[in-house]
């Protein structure tokens, strides 16, 4: 057989010079990869927004949300308000543009503007939120430098996506009318507003274009100030002119007064910035950290730049501490060979794979535009268990051939020939199982698709520097076998080992008496392996500790701006008073937090101290012990969840999972969600329910007396007009500046819009000019409805989000909570669903026996071609049960939920367990090809000497697992799970398939050969 070694052991320069490139060149792409919590995955969702003020929700369902629903629905690939992922976000953006223009035909001709979109990732959480502050400066004003200066050079930052400001508005010209003094005078609203767009007009006038010289025409800049405004002419009814300060109040103000932001207690305008999502996050952070000192430049002395959420301090943390475990796992795993090998000239043989594989992988992931993440780091560190295998199992047999005679060059030639199969066999099976992760669709598909990558190039580069570096090391630079009693640690470990396998040799004939009752404990072993993996409790990620609470606030549906502002402000403060809280930024009317927009509802960013300063209490302990305090205020209450680097889903909620009911026929869809949400507020392991529903807004209904109204020659649109100019806030001209543009707002008095009876004093024009009272043509009542009105796929639908308990694993709650709706017998015109990380984890879990299984058929499949046999690929296989079993052990004795993280880990073991199958069996069968050794022979000398390298190689990785376990810094709640599978589950296979593989292998031998039926042969003494 030609050795792929032997012209690297020929040639020991070249490999070294390859080794060091190769290491050179992985440093170098270390350094040029970005940091991020987690892998990015780009959801391709695209927000589209349209306003139209003054409008009530059913409204602006019917006549905006509708038809560019139609359009947009018409296009293909999108789900659940997002495309499909690995949808281009670019041509999707020009389907949705395609979409809009399609829909202007439909849509009112009073908006505003025409309906904007952007491209957004629904999953992205704010990386960076900057409160400003000043005492001289009003909000609008700061309002007005955020977001005319500091917004777009920080949106110009490389790596940003996206920088939103809230906390208050825009200025603006407000015109608050006085009603008495319009009837007075014989004006109606109308007028008001068409003389003012028409005196302050900004358009093209031309040029004067002469026989010499041109010049171009203009006039008098805009009116910008309120008192401009004041002095503008309005002709009456009766011919007669008044100045429009006559007839209203009129002053410099904001586009919207019901929108306010504090920052630690001191009113406030807040800046989110987000990053796309192929950035360094601490890059991106940096570079708008490097930039605020020239914004400062550009801003009033008087505001002050603070900073309220960072989230880039616990990512460092994060990454430092996963990589303080990666070298902690790369000196145990040394340690472990050390122990084993005795002397620095193997150990470095062994040992020199791991800095090169890791470089390799470094190099591979640069290539592919990964980043350095959580899952990456986790990837690389628990490699290094493993990447030393191949170079073990190359030295031990080297070392094996010294013993029989051989001259090390000779010993390495030979050594490297005869077991290069293995070696590659090992690595070819090993990537084989990692295959259905890297082609798992979905979320998860895409967060795992790089762990298994990582590993993947980690093992193709490990296999590479065993068949080349090491036997070129062991060639050169071992000078003889190792002595057994030279030193003390010498006869303490070889003594030690010795005993091991005549311990293990001395049981394993036993076992081989007696393999029906093997067979027993391995079928055993699988029935409960199966068992305790429907029995073990299944989770999604675990919730990160990222120290960044958002909070979302309600209150009830017909509650005042005024009264919002207090109770919003007592929350806030007895937030504050928790020790472990560092900083608080709250909104009102900012356009909308995790739970949508609406005039009862805020949102709050807490940022919260380093975990030292706060006893070690977790995002999540913290949380808890606030929900007990924020009972005290009564009328309004407070949702919070830690954010995650992992929140799927186009629909944002006020809690972490989501249920959704949908159906066609809306008054079904209201009388079944209320019911639907009090009962899952009494479902055991859940908290913090809350739909996105509020059916309790108080509406008044006006009813136009049509019949009436064209008696009096009173138009309907012109009572449409009327009350929209002096209820909705309209916005009715622009003023163009050089850096920004601005509104002329036009309303009624403030103190006539308290109360319906104010509608007294409300007039429009009528026949001849007359001024007619709105209540002459109209009649009211009060109803109850809803503050919004949301869809899912098109159709009315209502979002019941909900929190877990602490220690309460999500499937236990999906289960209570289906289990609850299915009590209810909900009519067939509705269903529900479970929908973003809850929606989710179902599809996910679903899947789970799949990809075990796709993952044992890959191995067959590899392994069957490459032993050309059907039935040894079954003799390495059945090594794996024992490794679930084991997992699954663990998880229940730590308490640990089968997160996703955890699942992985049995991936891993797949791949990790079955090399102990394939030295036995390999070692067995070229026993019995070249030594014409019996198959019983064969297996019991292929055990006893691959007893040491099986024991080292599943120390090895077993000691990988060790810090992953251990870890207390950033970051370990997701990383714990994956060392506890792995250290059980080598801890239960190393014990068990020592002695079920080789009964396993007699007996699929003895079926290939079909013999007589007789007891299974036992070998020679």
């Amino acid at each position: 057989m030609v050795s792929i070694s032997e012209p690297f052991i020929r040639r020991p320069v070249g490999t070294t010079l390859l080794a060091i490139g190769l290491f050179l060149v992985g440093v170098v792409a270390y350094a040029f990869l970005p940091v991020a919590a987690v892998p990015n995955v780009d959801f391709p969702a695209i927000r589209v927004s349209a306003t139209r003020p003054g409008a009530d929700p059913s409204v602006m369902a019917a006549t905006v949300a509708a038809p560019l629903e139609r359009r947009l629905g018409e296009i293909a690939g999108i789900n659940q308000l997002q495309f499909t992922i690995g949808r281009d976000i670019d041509r999707a953006a020009r389907d949705v543009q395609g979409a809009i223009n399609a829909s202007l035909a439909d849509l009112p001709s009073d908006l505003p503007s025409l309906p904007r979109f952007r491209k957004a990732n629904t999953a992205a959480a704010p990386v960076f939120v900057l409160a400003l502050t000043s005492k001289t400066i009003p909000s609008s004003a700061i309002y007005d430098i955020a977001d005319t200066v500091i917004a777009q050079r920080i949106s110009q930052v490389p790596g940003v996506g996206e920088v939103t400001v809230s906390g208050a508005d825009q200025p603006a010209v407000r015109i608050a009318l006085d009603p008495v003094a319009l009837s007075n005078a014989g004006i109606a609203t109308d007028d008001v507003r068409l003389a003012i767009i028409n005196a302050n007009p900004l358009g093209p006038l031309g040029i004067f274009n002469g026989s010499r010289q041109s010049e171009t025409l203009s006039t008098n800049r805009q009116m910008r100030t309120a008192a401009q405004f004041r002095d503008i002419m309005i002709k009456s009814s009766n011919g007669n002119f008044v100045r429009l300060s006559d007839i209203a109040e009129v002053e410099d103000s904001v586009r919207n007064t019901r929108s306010f932001a504090w920052f630690n207690k001191q009113p406030a305008v807040l800046i989110q910035i987000t990053k796309q999502g192929d950035a360094n996050v601490i890059d991106t952070v940096d570079r708008v950290r490097a930039l605020l000192p020239e914004l400062k430049q550009w801003i009033p002395g008087g505001v002050e730049i603070s900073t309220l959420v960072d989230r880039t301090g616990t990512i460092r943390a994060s990454v430092q501490d996963m990589q303080l475990t990666l070298l902690a796992t790369a000196f145990l795993v040394m340690a472990v060979v050390f122990a084993f090998l005795r002397r620095i000239t193997p150990t470095i043989a062994a040992g020199v794979s791991v800095p090169l594989a890791l470089a390799g992988t470094c190099a591979g992931m640069w290539l592919a535009g990964f980043s350095i993440d959580n899952l990456s780091l986790m990837a690389l560190a628990i490699s290094v268990g493993f990447v030393v295998d191949d170079a073990i199992v190359m030295i031990e047999n080297m070392y094996r051939n010294l013993e029989h005679g051989m001259r090390p060059y000779q010993a390495a030639l030979e050594g490297a020939r005869q077991i290069g199969f293995t070696v590659l066999s090992i690595s070819l099976s090993l990537i084989a199982a990692f295959t259905p992760l890297i082609f798992m669709d979905g979320i998860v598909g895409r967060l795992l698709r790089e762990f298994s990558l990582t590993l993947t190039f980690a093992v193709v580069v490990s296999t590479v520097v065993s068949l080349t570096i090491t036997p070129m090391i062991c060639a050169h630079y071992i000078k003889g076998v190792t002595s057994e009693n030279a030193t003390w640690f010498d006869r303490a470990v070889e003594g030690s080992l010795s005993r091991m396998v005549a311990f293990y040799s001395s049981t394993l004939r036993v076992v081989l008496d007696f393999p029906f009752m093997t067979l027993l404990v391995f079928f055993a072993t699988i029935a409960l392996t199966v068992t305790l993996y429907i029995k073990t409790p299944k989770g999604y990620f675990p919730t990160d500790d990222s120290g960044f609470v958002i909070g979302s606030t309600r209150a009830s549906a017909d509650i005042s701006f005024q009264s919002m502002l207090g109770l919003q402000q007592q929350l806030a403060d007895i937030v504050m008073a928790d020790p472990a809280v560092a900083g608080i930024g709250s909104v009102l009317g900012g356009g909308g937090g995790p739970g949508g927009s609406g005039s009862n509802r805020g949102v709050m960013f807490i940022s919260l101290k380093p975990p030292a300063e706060r006893n070690g209490m977790t995002t999540a302990q913290v949380i808890d012990r606030l929900r007990k305090n924020l009972y005290r205020v009564a009328g309004i209450r407070l949702f919070m969840f830690a954010a995650q680097d992992v929140r799927t889903g186009g629909r944002q909620s006020d809690s972490d999972y989501q249920y959704t009911l949908s159906s066609t026929d809306l008054d079904l869809l209201q009388k079944w969600a209320p019911i639907v949400g009090k009962r899952m507020e009494s479902v055991e392991g859940i908290t913090d329910v809350s739909s996105d529903r509020d059916p309790g807004g108080l509406q008044l209904t006006l009813s136009i007396d049509r019949q009436k109204a064209s008696m009096l020659g009173v138009r309907v649109q012109d009572i449409d007009n009327a009350l929209n100019n002096a209820f909705s806030q309209r916005q009715i001209s622009i003023i163009y500046t050089q850096r920004n543009q601005y509104m002329v707002v036009l309303e009624i008095d403030p103190k006539f819009q308290t109360d319906p009876s104010n509608l007294e004093h409300i007039f429009v024009a009528g026949a001849g000019g007359a001024q007619v009272p709105l209540s002459t043509v109209v009649r009211y009542q009060r109803s109850l409805s809803p503050l919004a009105v949301f869809h899912s796929q098109s159709i009315p639908s209502t979002t019941v989000s909900f929190n877990l308990l602490p220690d309460i694993p999500l499937e236990t709650a999906t289960t209570n909570i289906q289990r609850a709706v299915e009590e209810l017998h909900m009519p067939d015109g509705i269903r529900g669903s479970f929908e973003g990380n809850a929606g989710d984890f179902g599809r996910t879990s679903g899947r789970q026996p799949l990809l075990i299984l796709g993952a044992l058929v890959a191995m067959y499949i590899v392994l069957g071609v490459l032993y050309e046999s059907l039935a040894h690929p079954l003799t390495i296989i059945s090594t794996l049960p024992s490794a679930g079993l084991g997992a699954l052990l663990a998880l229940q004795i730590t308490n640990t939920p089968l997160t996703i993280i955890a699942f992985v880990g049995i991936i891993l073991l797949i791949g990790i367990v079955k090399k102990n199958g394939i030295m036995i069996v390999d070692f067995a069968l070229d026993a019995e090809r070249q030594r014409g050794l019996s198959s019983a022979e064969a297996i019991f000398e292929a055990c006893s000497v691959r007893f040491r390298p099986i024991l080292m190689t599943t120390m090895a990785a077993l000691f990988a697992g060790i810090p992953l376990v251990i870890a207390t810094g950033p970051g370990t709640e997701l990383r714990r799970p994956l060392g506890i599978t792995i250290i059980g589950g080598l801890f239960v296979s190393q014990i068990l398939t020592l002695y079920t593989t080789p009964v396993i292998y007699l007996l699929i031998d003895r079926l290939r050969r079909r013999p007589e039926t007789g007891a299974i042969a036992r070998p020679a003494e």
